[in-house]
């Protein structure tokens, strides 16, 4: 939640213009999009972002892809 004293930043995810608290990591956007934990990967700016990886801050302007793994065939 932002709260509206806060900073923002703004980011492309999965191509929508979204607004984020400043100092917002990988793994805090993962879990406001997601309520899973598995079969996730994340890119930012087009590099894949390992998962220990993920207490990165993002920084204004970065485009990130989150991507959920699907069974199929």
């Amino acid at each position: 939640m932002i709260r509206p004293w806060e900073a923002l930043v703004n980011l492309v995810v999965n191509g929508q213009p979204t607004e984020v608290a400043d100092g917002c990591t990988t793994a805090e956007l993962v879990e406001r999009l997601s309520a899973r934990r598995t079969g996730i990967a994340v890119a930012v700016d087009g590099e894949v972002v390992p998962r220990h990886a993920w207490g990165t801050a993002l920084r204004d302007g970065a485009a990130v892809e989150v991507l959920t793994a699907v069974q199929g065939g």
